[in-house]
């Protein structure tokens, strides 16, 4: 485990950090199988996806939780203060032997955000391998910012198909391989990606954007996010609390506000 002086200096450097172990294999397995529990209840609802792929601490109070555990966030709290808030989370979930991949991007690209002050939590529910699809990092990449293109390719996660317009070489790429209740940080500017799952489970992957109070939407405007760390001084977002519980009726009217917000920011220049 890096103490906060290495892990700094880690980031600072490469742009990411792992793994840091943030809890036990076995409480990872019970949040996955309460995610699995919600997605069952979710099966015939056309919208059921967007319950996990966005802002899935509104519709699921374990993510609530999770976003909010001191060992999450002192690790970011070491890189960006000790006030934090989530302007995003949401599940990445590869079935097994599934077609489905991360192009190469850089988060920041497309959020509209004053600064570069971001940092991504990922954290394991299932193994993440180079068998199952892991992230993949390029060191230093955070250092620059550089052209994208929207693909919409049919089988990339991400909500555009979104990927840089330049040539990575993959020889400079690290996998990022991560066993259940690990995580991993990156900086919204790394360069980084995710091949598809050719194993037998599931890849789960929870990510958090984590950004300081201080932080300002400057394209867009009037996004929601939750306060996990804190005391918000400045008030740039409308700050909007964690679920209660796993879809409940109570929560999904606010989780589709925020998330038609926040898809009015990513899709803007479309």
């Amino acid at each position: 485990m890096l103490d906060n002086t290495e892990l700094s200096e880690t980031y600072a450097r490469d742009g990411f950090a792992f793994p840091i172990r943030v809890m036990s294999a076995e409480r990872a397995a019970e949040y996955r199988a309460l995610l699995e529990q919600a997605e069952a209840m979710a099966a015939d609802d056309p919208e059921g996806v967007s319950y996990f792929r966005e802002f899935a601490n509104l519709s699921l109070g374990f993510v609530g939780d999770i976003i909010r555990d001191p060992a999450v966030t002192d690790p970011v709290s070491a890189l960006l203060g000790e006030d934090l808030i989530v302007m995003a989370c949401n599940f990445f979930i590869k079935e097994a032997q599934s077609t489905a991949y991360v192009s190469w991007h850089q988060d920041l690209h497309y959020w509209g955000l004053e600064g570069n002050d971001e940092v991504t939590a990922w954290i394991a529910l299932s193994p993440a391998t180079r068998e199952s699809g892991c992230m993949r990092f390029v060191p230093g990449s955070h250092l620059e910012s550089v052209a994208h293109v929207d693909t919409f390719a049919e089988d990339n996660l991400l909500t555009r198909g979104q990927e840089i317009a330049v040539e990575v070489d993959e020889e400079d790429a690290v996998a990022v391989e991560l066993q259940p209740g690990e995580m991993s940080l990156h900086h919204g500017r790394l360069f980084h990606a995710s091949d598809p799952n050719r194993s037998d489970d599931r890849r789960i992957g929870l990510a958090v954007r984590y950004v300081p109070t201080r932080m300002r939407q400057m394209e867009g405007g009037g996004l929601c996010a939750t306060l996990a760390r804190g005391e918000d001084r400045f008030g740039h977002f409308t700050l909007v609390e964690s679920g209660t519980g796993l879809l409940a009726p109570e929560d999904m009217a606010r989780h589709r506000e925020v998330r038609d917000r926040r898809r009015a920011v990513l899709y803007r220049e479309t």
